[in-house]
């Protein structure tokens, strides 16, 4: 599992997404600043993401106030697009696998067929994947493939417990500092 830090982490690229599924409006990653994202990349044909992603990003989805995370799927087709493009299988796909989290269509590349323009620009290299920002929209998990619930978890919990810099002044990465106003005696 790759961890960034948070003086290496650099901010997520916004979200190029087609449709979005489970959710009334569409969902910009700005919008979720002050909350850490969980972003599961998958497709519907993938063994991996069928077994182990989507019931991951589910139990993630169950476990941890949405206050606090946010879990977004993201369909991203770079094979078999034929079958994987029609919204109806995909919305039954859903429906049957129960996932309630917010799930976006991944835009095919306009110049036809390869890897979609979320995927591209995460620098995705394959299905399922895991992304994980902290508070300020800063990627601090970048995985591919198979990833361990007791990890990840770990990882959700550090980064749900630190500070969010934007919520109080005084605020940065080392931690709160008292307004001089109360230091002083």
């Amino acid at each position: 599992m790759v961890v960034s830090h948070p003086t290496d982490a650099r901010p997520a690229p916004p979200l190029q997404v087609e449709h979005w599924l489970n959710t009334p409006r569409p969902i910009s990653l700005q919008d979720l600043r002050g909350r850490v994202v969980a972003l599961h990349a998958f497709q519907m044909l993938c063994p991996g993401c069928v077994a182990h992603g989507l019931p991951q990003a589910a139990r993630m989805h169950e476990m941890f106030p949405a206050s606090q995370l946010a879990v977004i799927g993201l369909h991203t087709v770079f094979e078999h697009h034929e079958v994987m493009q029609p919204r109806v299988a995909l919305e039954a796909f859903i429906h049957e696998y129960r996932l309630a989290f917010p799930i976006g269509i991944d835009k095919p590349d306009p110049r036809g067929g390869g890897v979609p323009l979320t995927m591209q620009s995460l620098g995705l290299r394959g299905t399922p994947s895991l992304i994980l920002l902290d508070k300020r929209g800063r990627i601090r998990l970048h995985h591919f493939g198979r990833s361990d619930d007791l990890s990840v978890g770990a990882l959700i919990g550090q980064l749900i417990a630190e500070p969010d810099p934007d919520a109080a002044p005084g605020c940065d990465e080392d931690g709160c500092r008292l307004p001089d106003a109360m230091t002083t005696p």
